[in-house]
């Protein structure tokens, strides 16, 4: 233990959340030293070998804009890993970014991971943070990171609900006694969102927009119940007809309809684990209601839907984009609570 103590002083302890939109990186004593997204654009060779030519950001500038020999890949979807060798140099850069200074301890690394991920999904993260550098790995599972992150109390005998949406999942979780009372992990988040909007622009005006397009619509006015004024943006895609660039103008209604799918889909999760709560934690939730995390608690009117949906209280976390990374980073401060945490 004390030997496991000296280490720590001359390594760089690390908190990774490894998302599908956005990867952000926490450096113990040091904060979140990094938020990029989670994107790696590839040169292809003839031979089927890949060089990395970008990572981030430039590499998110890229996608939907390469030519046919480069490939903007993002190597986590819907919260696992796709693409092993690709994420693995994702990390190692990130790594890398995060520790300027050469140390010659390898970091201690704490993962987080959707709720219910598999044994070899589980291998595959742990596998991919060691290829990249760490000396040992602890996996988090993703709610409970957002719950430590937001401030609620976890490790009190009262049930606390997380409801955390980022771009590839959204998990729903009732947490007690640093424990998982019960969880539902779906596969709906940021990036439905966007392909929704996607196929309803297809649908109604025969504009294909891109990724990146869609995102900004539902970032500027992507609503989950109606506002007091209507927004408008304008909209540049390919019209399918002439094959023609083309603008409109869209208004946040009909980004509402667009949304209503997935956003349903994220209702259904939270009721579905409201039935199967114990009747105490039920009683707790009634008094503290439901707090949401996550880059999705961001769609405006979000937490107005939940609590007309649930009677029930709603609160969005202070900051909402980087409660599983900060959790994360307090259980690697707290190296009890990480044990008490931690998956095996």
């Amino acid at each position: 233990m004390l030997f496991d103590n000296v280490w720590g002083l001359f390594s760089n302890d690390l908190a990774i959340d490894l998302g599908t939109a956005n990867t952000l990186i926490y450096a113990r004593g040091h904060g979140i030293v990094s938020c990029e997204p989670s994107v790696v654009a590839v040169q292809m060779d003839g031979r089927g070998g890949k060089k990395v030519l970008a990572v981030g950001k430039d590499a998110k500038e890229m996608l939907g804009r390469t030519p046919a020999s480069i490939a903007a890949i993002r190597p986590v979807k819907d919260g696992v890993i796709a693409d092993f060798e690709i994420c693995e140099a994702m990390l190692r850069y990130f790594i890398t970014r995060a520790q300027p200074r050469r140390t010659l301890v390898k970091p201690r690394i704490v993962i987080c991971v959707p709720f219910g991920i598999t044994e070899v999904e589980k291998r595959a993260v742990r596998e991919s943070a060691e290829s990249a550098g760490a000396r040992e790995v602890y996996l988090i599972e993703e709610p409970m990171a957002a719950a430590i992150g937001a401030g609620l109390p976890i490790t009190e005998p009262s049930g606390n609900m997380i409801v955390d949406i980022g771009g590839g999942t959204t998990e729903v979780a009732i947490i007690s006694l640093a424990g998982i009372v019960y969880s539902k992990s779906v596969r709906v988040g940021g990036d439905k969102m966007d392909q929704a909007i996607i196929q309803f622009m297809k649908r109604k005006y025969n504009l294909l927009v891109g990724e990146r397009s869609a995102e900004m619509v539902k970032c500027t006015i992507g609503t989950a119940a109606p506002t007091e004024e209507l927004m408008t943006m304008e909209v540049k895609g390919r019209d399918l007809v002439t094959g023609l660039p083309k603008t409109l103008e869209i208004d946040s209604d009909e980004i509402r309809t667009a949304l209503q799918e997935p956003v349903n889909a994220i209702l259904e999760a939270v009721r579905s684990a409201l039935e199967k709560t114990p009747p105490e934690i039920s009683a707790d939730i009634v008094d503290k209601g439901i707090v949401l995390s996550g880059g999705g608690a961001l769609l405006k009117n979000l937490d107005i839907l939940l609590r007309e949906e649930t009677g029930l209280p709603v609160m969005i976390a202070d900051d909402p984009l980087s409660s599983v990374v900060l959790g994360s980073g307090k259980a690697l401060d707290e190296m009890n609570l990480l044990k008490q945490v931690a998956v095996s």
